[in-house]
């Protein structure tokens, strides 16, 4: 069962931040999906995981991902990933840049029934808010 939830997480990335195909939501996500990102308010369920991926629709393109590490266990899959892509329009407040920038992060996510049942998402916003001028590095 690992490496069907380990290929179901990689399908996830792959279709929803690189095509930005948010039809594989109701595919992928059971219904009352929880989903914990600290950098974002979201509402529950398969609303809220619609509102995360369609922030990159438009904002982001020509998105290089890769998968770092990948480890499951039971019912859950640890994805360590990053991503080249071009800030083309509104992200996370911050207007188009047209800067190609980096951005690394952990996806976790439990499964059962071939669903995402619940999603923990930690990226390096710092970083990323950092590369397009929304953040001072900083001073010591």
């Amino acid at each position: 069962m690992s490496e069907e939830n380990k290929a179901l997480a990689r399908r996830v990335l792959e279709d929803l931040v690189v095509k930005v195909n948010l039809d594989k939501i109701d595919e992928y996500f059971a219904e009352d999906v929880v989903v914990h990102v600290p950098f974002l308010e979201m509402p529950p369920g398969r609303e809220g995981i619609r509102r995360l991926y369609s922030s990159f629709e438009g904002a982001i393109a020509d998105v290089e991902l890769t998968f770092e590490d990948q480890i499951a266990e039971e019912d859950r899959v640890m994805t360590r990933w990053s991503s080249v892509f071009t800030h083309t329009g509104e992200l996370f407040g911050v207007p188009a840049t047209g800067k190609r920038v980096k951005q690394s992060g952990i996806m976790v996510y439990r499964i059962r029934d071939g669903k995402v049942v619940e999603q923990w998402a930690e990226a390096n916003m710092w970083g990323l808010m950092q590369q397009l001028g929304a953040a001072s590095p900083p001073t010591g």
